[in-house]
C-alpha cells in the first residue's frame, strides 16, 4: 500500500490533478468511486433531480459542482444553498426561492435540517416554479444532498413525503474515505498543491511514516479532514507538528488494534471483508442502490445482502 500510495503521488495521476484543482473534484482510482462517477457522468445529461446521500465531509458540494459542470447548464450559474437557515428568514427564503427560478443548478445542503415551515415553502417554491408556465430549461435542475437517509426521516415524520418524491428523481450514495482508500494518494496530492499554491510555498514531501498514516487512520472526518490535514502541513511547513493530532488518533486504545501487532490471518480476514464490501457497495452503486437487484446481480439471498448491509452500517439505505 505504500508504494501504491508514492507511486499514487509520482506519477499518472498528475496530469488529472492538475486538470481537477479547478473544479476541486478529484475522480478516484478505487473501484467504487469509478463506478459513483459513471453515474455522474450519466446524470449530468439529464435533467432529472439527484439525491447525494454521503457522511459529513465526504464531499457531497463538490459532486453537485461536478454534476452542473459536465451538465449542458455548466456555463450556468451554480448556487448552494444551506436547508438549516432555509425558512428562518422570509426575505432571505424569498431570494432562495427566486433562486429555483433562474436557469443554472442550486444545490440544496443537508435536506434533513428543514424546518417544517421550511419544507412549506421550499415546496411551494418549487411548484410555482414548475406551475408557472416557464420553460423547464429555463429553470434550475435542484440537487439535493442529506448525511441522514431521507427515507426514515419520512417513515419518523420529520420530511414531507411529497417533497421527498420531487427531489429524489436519482438517489446516489458517496462512499466514505475509508472505503475507498486507493483515492488517498490522488487526493492528498490534490489538496498539497491546493494549498501550496494558496500559501506559495513549495508542495511538500511526506516521509513514508506519514505515508503510512494516511492510509491506517479511518478519516472519520472523511475527505474534509483529509484536506484539513494537507492544509495544516502546508501552513505550519512542520509535518511533525502537523501530523501530532493524527499520530494520537492513531495510537488511542479504540483505533481498532489496541497497540498489538496484527498477524497475517487477520490481515487475510480484514482484506476479504473489505474486498466483500467494496464488491456490494460497487453493485448496489449501479443499481441506484435497488438492494432485490442487487441481490440477484450479487447471487445471494435478499436476506443475506441485508445481513451484510447490517454488518456495514449501511441497513437503512436502498430500496427494496
Amino acid at each position: 500500500m505504500e508504494s501504491h500510495l508514492r507511486r499514487g503521488m509520482d506519477n499518472g495521476h498528475s496530469a488529472a490533478i492538475r486538470e481537477l484543482m479547478r473544479l476541486d473534484f478529484v475522480e478516484g482510482v478505487s473501484p467504487s468511486m469509478r463506478s459513483v462517477e459513471a453515474v455522474i457522468r450519466k446524470v449530468a445529461q439529464s435533467e432529472v433531480p439527484v439525491l447525494l446521500l454521503a457522511e459529513p465531509g465526504v464531499g457531497k458540494r463538490t459532486t453537485a459542482r461536478r454534476v452542473h459542470d459536465l451538465s449542458r447548464r455548466g456555463r450556468q450559474p451554480f448556487r448552494a444553498i444551506s436547508c438549516a437557515r432555509f425558512g428562518s428568514d422570509k426575505s432571505a427564503d424569498a431570494e432562495e426561492a427566486a433562486a429555483l427560478m433562474v436557469a443554472g443548478t442550486v444545490f440544496l445542503e443537508e435536506l434533513a435540517e428543514l424546518s417544517p415551515e421550511g419544507q412549506s415553502r421550499l415546496l411551494q417554491a418549487l411548484t410555482h416554479s414548475n406551475g408557472n408556465g416557464t420553460r423547464a430549461q429555463d429553470l434550475a435542475r435542484l440537487i439535493c444532498g442529506s448525511a441522514r437517509d431521507l427515507e426514515v426521516e419520512v417513515r419518523a415524520g420529520r420530511l414531507r413525503e411529497d417533497l421527498y418524491y420531487r427531489i429524489s428523481g436519482v438517489c446516489l450514495r458517496l462512499p466514505p474515505l475509508r472505503q475507498r482508500r486507493e483515492d488517498i494518494p490522488v487526493l492528498m496530492e490534490h489538496f498539497l498543491r491546493k494549498y501550496s499554491r494558496d500559501f506559495q510555498r513549495a508542495v511538500p514531501a511526506l516521509s513514508e511514516e506519514t505515508h503510512r498514516l494516511f492510509l491506517e487512520y479511518s478519516w472519520p472526518g472523511n475527505v474534509r479532514e483529509l484536506e484539513n490535514a494537507a492544509k495544516a502541513i502546508v501552513a505550519l511547513g512542520d509535518e511533525t507538528v502537523a501530523m501530532g493530532g493524527l499520530r494520537a488518533m492513531l495510537l488511542r486504545p479504540d483505533s481498532g488494534n489496541n497497540g498489538r501487532r496484527v498477524s497475517l490471518k487477520q490481515a487475510a480476514r480484514a482484506a476479504s471483508r473489505e474486498a466483500e464490501k467494496e464488491i456490494i457497495l460497487q453493485t448496489l452503486t449501479r443499481t441506484r442502490w435497488n438492494r432485490r437487484r442487487a441481490a440477484q446481480e450479487l447471487q445471494i439471498s435478499y436476506k443475506a445482502l441485508l445481513y451484510k448491509l447490517k454488518q456495514m452500517g449501511c441497513s437503512e439505505y436502498g430500496a427494496t
